[in-house]
């Protein structure tokens, strides 16, 4: 298509849309324009849209043009149903809004809400929303609803079609209809008779072919997303309700759903999981068939490959090794009101069961550790293929569905054509109460050969589940690209022609995203296919699913992680083809690794725990190289570095209190401005310098530890709206104190560092140094071991946790104040209301729910706020690069409510970037246990009070 229409929607898009929200750099449209399938196509323009209004105007400047286009939520697709070589449409976070409905019995959604978060919405309430779908952690609302996704425990009766109660969709014209707004419908139906009328036409078309009509209904027993939604022209007769529930599933082919309600389903509180293996694949089905008689909430069937697959990772049930690729296995959940109900259920399951035929089990548990032990198992067979697969080859994961009856034959057939096509690594796995399979194989593009290979692979597939098992070719994951070409083959002339119709008439001019659900072209399952060039092991395993990308810091920004590795792949493969990267790698410089946080919870979200983090800290070493000699002699004398530091704030409080901030910013932050932001950015939260000087306490009371204050809380202060001026480490040894510690801290304490601001440099072999000097010195002070050590900012005790040589124990803040002082406080908790921010590095030790519960027993009103996985202060990329952390923190502000003072957390660092972007001030979380805490009376000493008590 020529450039000119795009260039002049470019230009009329600039009178309502931010330039900024407008991308058509080629480099960034393909960072930003990769999904998690296995297809590429490079948008000539991404815009990312912020309210209904844009929406509407969009899609009518596109239709003047003629310029097809496609809009994405997560892009966490696997069909290629979320790329474009047009116009591809992103929603802001804008798009986040919910409604709870009828004491949670229906909830309204936009689609940029995450799926997880619509759950957590509902969870107080005892309810949930139907689908429920591997990557809801993810994934959002509008590809939910879009690809009509389903789940584990879905079914096909919680799905989407089955649970949506009203949308509001915007039409090909521009025109919204809220369907559940009267007066929205009433003229609607003036508007747009002729529209209605001809699906009317079709209902009615429909119900006068009783074969068609009981070939849409059979097709609907089983999970089936290949093509329309035809059995809406089954179960309804109003054309609105028709259309509502064609959209569903529709992945932006008919128009864009604005928001939709749906029916919520209960979250029961009685859960228990249960692993039975059986001898062989006809056995496992067998017991599906008879477990589908029961009020059973999901089956879960592992063939013996995929069982295998997952035998030598971490955590994994010991009888997996035991087994042979003969042997296939059954996760079973069960669901209940209550315990008495779970147990009538256990002794169901058991009883419709050979026994004779179980091989091994794991019995029903309800512990909550072995039950995340067991779908782990089932969830990381997915990443256990994509682990080792050869670098250049990507994962393909195809949902099919037979009809439960002959699962055991299907599954046999699929491993035939696996042995067949030399697919010997493929596994086979799925929701087998529906007849569900999904199957997984490694497949490179880059030879012809192998294009060809796939290519008669998915044409036999075809064959086998559509027609020869009746089956479904696309049971959940969406028709899109990859298996368009198959449709008629499923549906046979007459259900395909019936499609062709509905897209007629809701996309007469076949604009909205073109190519994919019905596509002409047999051959476009094996055209744009996605390069995966080899680029550095960090990043190689990476499968661009993008389930990093919810907690990325820098999202809205610049890049995600896995948009970062797109663009790094894209310089390897321009590097080995010699082609010019210079404007490409001058891009990147800024928004890939300038930018990123390296904070690494990218790793605990990827499939394949690919920390996105590492390799940008790698790539600083070349950027950074020319301050290494500084970063040595600061490193050789840390002590004279700290006290340097500790002049600085100094001055920079002196100069605050005799110009006043307003001067101070005008001045240092102009300053920043001429010199092209390479001086650090200043802030009226800018911490106090800390003078304060540890005590030598005395040494005999009972128990022992070793205090470690980190650098930053040795030489920042408090900033000057802090309520509490005093340092840290004086609160620290306060608590100490109360609990009867006698306090050890490490010689030559102001030369200790735990290397961690050199490591975010990408200085590694500086900041090992640093890691083992200070080892060395904690292992002397704690006796070697002897005596736990505690250190009191997050971000250092997992630096050193990972960087330990030594037997130490070593505790988080508030993870010591858990296990070892709360026994020895009272706590009296404040009604006050406080903000909690959990660190990235909290998160990443997994002390989440230790310092949550820590924050509930201080305070009875602990706010949590929305969408803010890490603060992005990232060591001092608040005072370097600060648009990062203002990206990270935007939300923040409106969620403090009007009577909250305080916030907490447990990094000083962090601490500054919150305050400053909150309004309030924010303190270590050891701040509040001490206010509210005081030392707990011994028996003796309780008893005295007593007695002076009573005899007073």
């Amino acid at each position: 298509m020529s450039p000119m229409p795009h260039q002049r929607l470019i230009e009329l898009l600039s009178a309502r849309v931010d330039s900024s929200r407008l991308i058509t750099d080629p480099d960034l449209c393909l960072a930003h324009g990769t999904d998690a399938s296995f297809y590429r196509m490079v948008p000539k323009l991404i815009v990312k849209l912020c309210t209904l209004d844009e929406v509407v105007f969009t899609m009518q400047l596109c239709r003047k043009l003629k310029i097809p286009y496609t809009f994405r939520a997560a892009g966490t697709s696997l069909s290629g149903q979320a790329i474009s070589d047009s116009v591809l449409i992103t929603l802001s976070d804008e798009w986040r809004s919910h409604e709870i409905v009828e004491q949670g019995r229906k909830i309204r959604l936009q689609p940029g809400v995450i799926g997880a978060d619509a759950n957590r919405y509902l969870a107080p309430l005892g309810r949930k929303i139907g689908p429920d779908p591997a990557s809801i952690n993810s994934c959002k609302i509008g590809g939910i609803a879009a690809n009509n996704a389903s789940g584990m425990c879905c079914g096909t009766a919680h799905n989407t079609y089955n649970t949506v109660d009203s949308m509001t969709i915007v039409l090909f014209d521009g025109t919204v209809l809220d369907t559940s707004d009267p007066d929205s419908v009433e003229r609607f139906r003036h508007s747009h008779f002729d529209l209605l009328e001809a699906l009317q036409q079709l209902q009615k078309e429909v119900a006068n072919n009783q074969q068609l009509t009981s070939h849409i209904v059979h097709k609907y027993r089983l999970k089936n997303t290949t093509g329309y939604a035809l059995n809406a022209l089954v179960d309804y007769t109003d054309p609105i309700d028709i259309l509502t529930h064609l959209m569903v599933g529709s992945e932006g082919t008919l128009g864009f759903i604005a928001d939709i309600t749906y029916n919520t389903v209960e979250d029961h509180p009685v859960k228990a999981s249960s692993l039975i293996v059986m001898p062989d694949i006809e056995s496992a089905c067998h017991a599906v068939s008879s477990l589908a008689n029961l009020n059973v909430a999901a089956v879960e069937l592992m063939d013996g490959r995929a069982l295998s697959s997952v035998a030598d990772k971490p955590n994994m049930p010991s009888l997996l090794s035991d087994l042979t690729i003969e042997h296939c296995a059954l996760l079973v959940e069960l669901h209940a009101s209550d315990q008495q109900e779970l147990e009538t259920l256990i002794f169901q399951v058991y009883d419709h069961i050979d026994q004779g035929k179980i091989v091994n089990q794991i019995d029903f548990t309800q512990n909550e550790q072995q039950v995340s032990q067991l779908w782990g198992m089932r969830k990381g067979m997915f990443p256990a293929v994509g682990a080792v697969r050869e670098v250049g080859t990507t994962v393909i994961i195809e949902d099919v569905a037979f009809p439960v009856e002959r699962l055991a034959e299907g599954v046999r057939c699929l491993q035939t054509l696996f042995n067949d096509y030399h697919y010997n690594e493929a596994i086979i796995f799925g929701h087998a109460l529906e007849g569900n399979l999904h199957f997984v194989f490694t497949q490179g593009f880059d030879d012809p050969s192998e294009v060809a290979r796939y290519g008669d692979f998915m044409q036999k597939v075809a064959v086998l589940v559509g027609q020869e098992f009746g089956g479904s070719l696309k049971a959940e994951h969406g028709t899109g690209r990859n298996m368009a070409p198959f449709v008629e083959l499923e549906w046979g002339t007459e259900g395909y022609q019936l499609m062709q119709q509905i897209k007629h008439i809701l996309d007469p001019e076949k604009l909205l995203n073109p190519g994919v659900i019905l596509n002409d072209n047999d051959n476009a399952h094996l055209e744009h296919l996605k390069p995966l060039p080899k680029a550095d092991p960090i990043v190689d395993k990476c499968i661009e699913c993008g389930f990093c990308e919810a907690v990325c810091p820098s999202k809205g920004l610049t890049l995600t992680p896995r948009q970062r590795i797109v663009m790094y792949r894209e310089i390897q493969r321009r590097h080995a083809n010699n082609e010019a990267t210079d404007e490409l790698e001058d891009t990147f410089e800024y928004q890939g690794v300038d930018t990123c946080a390296a904070t690494g919870l990218c790793a605990d979200r990827c499939p394949v725990g690919i920390n996105t983090g590492d390799l940008v800290k790698q790539l600083r070493q070349a950027k950074y190289e020319k301050f290494t000699p500084i970063a040595k002699w600061s490193a050789n004398h840390f002590s004279a570095t700290t006290k340097i530091v500790k002049s600085a704030l100094a001055i920079n409080g002196i100069s605050a209190r005799l110009i006043g901030d307003k001067a101070m910013d005008k001045a240092v932050n102009g300053l920043r401005k001429v010199s092209n932001n390479r001086t650090p950015k200043w802030l009226k939260e800018m911490p106090t310098a800390n003078h304060y000087t540890l005590p030598n306490p005395p040494m005999d009371a009972p128990k022992k530890v070793v205090y470690l204050p980190s650098c930053a809380s040795r030489t920042m202060g408090q900033s000057h709206g802090a309520s509490d001026q005093r340092s840290l480490p004086q609160v620290m040894l306060s608590l100490l104190e109360k609990a009867d510690y006698t306090v050890i801290t490490p010689s030559n304490l102001d030369g200790q560092c735990c290397g961690m601001p050199y490591e975010s440099k990408g200085m590694p072999s500086i900041a090992n140094q640093k890691s083992a000097q200070l080892v060395h010195a904690l292992w002397e002070a704690s006796e070697q071991g002897k005596y736990p050590v505690v250190m009191d900012t997050s971000p250092c005790v997992k630096r050193m946790l990972e960087n330990c040589t030594k037997p130490l124990t070593i505790f988080e803040p508030m993870q010591f104040v858990e296990s070892h002082l709360i026994e020895h406080l009272d706590i009296s908790a404040t009604d006050e209301p406080v903000m909690l921010h959990i660190t990235c590095s909290t998160k990443r030790m997994g002390l989440s729910s230790s310092m949550l519960t820590l924050a509930n027993r201080c305070s009875n009103n602990v706010i949590i706020p929305e969408h803010i996985e890490c603060c992005g202060w990232a060591g001092d990329k608040g005072f370097s690069t600060p648009e990062l952390n203002k990206n990270a923190l935007a939300p923040l502000k409106e969620q403090v409510p009007t009577s909250c003072e305080r916030g907490f957390s447990n990094s000083r660092s962090c601490e500054i970037g919150l305050s400053h972007h909150s309004g309030i001030n924010y303190q270590s979380l050891l701040y509040l246990v001490d206010e509210v805490s005081s030392p707990k009376l011994s028996q003796a000493n309780q008893s005295a009070v007593e007695t002076s008590l009573t005899s007073a």
